[in-house]
């Protein structure tokens, strides 16, 4: 499941803030598919100058935003907004463990009042499709009247759009949400107590081992993971899988899980089984407390130097660069998962914040136009810079993005970004069989024989999502 980002909100966003006018794939790694206006016949191509940015000036949209790093990078902006466009943006932020319940309530309110919100590009997402909750946002892409044609979808890669995409798998499948954050799964490593970066996940898993074994009494394990019982480890877990899984084509809804229906879960496949054993041996080389931790003990212990590896979301490495919270500062090395072979290619998986735009939205043209304006090259790169997540594939050439980060952390999340997929399962009631999913992988790390705690496992989640 995501990270939860709220420590790094700033107090002052808890206040609803009015600012007035003065004042990121289920299948293989492929290159994005992606909507585009088409000028009519015989038509001149559009021209960006030309697009009609003061379209909708004197209109007040409401965006129900998350506290987030998004957020303040966003805030800033917001007064150029108003100038170029003449929409007035009223924001209001909600601490994210209030925010969800908000989201609901509002998005399947009645009468619409909020024009944009914070998306989360997963179930919840897919979800509140089902419930006709939320606007596609393909015909406002495809209208040259409503989107400036240098906005480029194809910025994007094609994995980070699959989370918003609906129906699953269907050619006429539409988008319905723009994403402006994400997270990948890459390794982080101690330098102080690394020489040499692990060639494959074997060597990693040796690696973590050795440190344990000569530095365990000392408190300071070879490595530290989500090890709870929860299906809040299921995007980093997958992550990892998916690494094993390699370039095979795993269409959505079903991903890498099951075989083309809910009925055939795959959890004895070669490299679904070998993904599980990777993160459960790693995951074995922990602290003794290895199997309470979720991401915010695990990212606690390797800030304070107490593990040698840690993999979970990119969208740590920024904090770690910190010294101000953060006793690793300058000794932490980033890179691509390990692959499962040497000289092999690195997979990975991710997961997004988007922005959407509710069915009872009032002003949803309006709405669309504040969507595109801060996801645009230029702002997702600002933003960006607060985050460490920037989306869009130009900005890992923008200095304004990369100064502000670590070259290493540029260069993995980069690399990473290419293989990508969406940890993202199109089922209602996943949760059940994410738990199938983590005992399999818990009952490896605890000691099991990898194929035969699969093959439990395969009849556990084919129960959990076939009540």
């Amino acid at each position: 499941m995501r990270a939860r980002w709220t420590r790094w909100a700033s107090a002052a966003a808890a206040l609803s803030l009015v600012v007035a006018g003065c004042a990121g794939q289920g299948g293989s790694p492929t290159p994005a598919a992606t909507p585009a206006a088409t000028p009519a016949a015989g038509s001149a191509k559009p021209s960006a100058a030309a697009f009609d940015w003061k379209k909708y000036a004197g209109t007040e949209i409401t965006f129900l935003a998350n506290q987030h790093p998004w957020t303040d990078g966003m805030t800033p902006l917001l007064e150029q907004f108003t100038a170029e466009t003449g929409i007035k943006v009223n924001v209001q932020p909600f601490s994210e463990d209030l925010y969800f319940d908000k989201m609901e309530q509002t998005i399947r309110a009645a009468k619409g009042n909020a024009d944009v919100y914070f998306l989360p590009m997963d179930s919840t997402a897919y979800s509140q499709y089902t419930a006709d909750a939320i606007e596609p946002l393909t015909p406002y892409l495809n209208d040259p009247t409503k989107t400036s044609p240098d906005y480029d979808m194809a910025d994007f890669p094609a994995g980070f759009l699959t989370g918003a995409t609906y129906p699953p798998g269907d050619p006429a499948a539409q988008l319905y949400g723009i994403p402006i954050s994400f997270e990948t799964y890459i390794l982080f490593y101690n330098k102080d107590l690394v020489a040499e970066v692990p060639a494959t996940f074997d060597d990693l898993i040796a690696a973590a081992n050795t440190v344990t074994a000569e530095k365990g009494s000392q408190g300071i394990s070879g490595a530290v993971m989500r090890g709870i019982r929860s299906d809040t480890i299921m995007d980093t877990l997958s992550g990892v899988v998916w690494n094993a899984w390699g370039a095979g084509d795993a269409p959505t809804p079903y991903g890498m899980w099951f075989d083309g229906g809910w009925d055939k879960p795959r959890l004895t496949d070669e490299g679904v089984c070998k993904g599980l054993a990777n993160y459960g041996k790693l995951l074995a080389a922990g602290p003794a407390n290895k199997y309470a931790i979720d991401w915010p003990d695990a990212n606690t212990l390797f800030s304070q130097g107490k593990a040698a590896f840690f993999i979970d979301a990119s969208l740590f490495g920024p904090s770690y660069e910190d010294a101000s919270v953060s006793q690793v500062a300058g000794k932490v090395g980033y890179v691509a998962l390990p692959p499962v072979t040497a000289g092999g290619d690195s997979f990975t998986g991710h997961w997004l914040w988007g922005l959407g735009i509710p069915r009872n939205a009032v002003n949803k043209d309006a709405g669309w136009y504040f969507i595109q304006w801060m996801t645009s090259k230029a702002n997702t790169a600002k933003i960006g810079a607060a985050t460490g997540g920037a989306p869009r594939l130009s900005s890992y050439s923008d200095p304004t993005y990369t100064s502000k980060l670590n070259p290493e952390y540029i260069a993995a999340v980069n690399k990473a970004m290419a293989t990508s997929r969406t940890t993202v399962v199109f089922k209602e009631g996943w949760k059940d069989g994410a738990l199938a999913i983590a005992d399999t992988m818990l009952g490896i790390a605890q000691g099991g024989d990898p194929a035969t705690v699969c093959a439990a496992g395969n009849d556990a989640l084919k129960a959990a999502v076939n009540p």
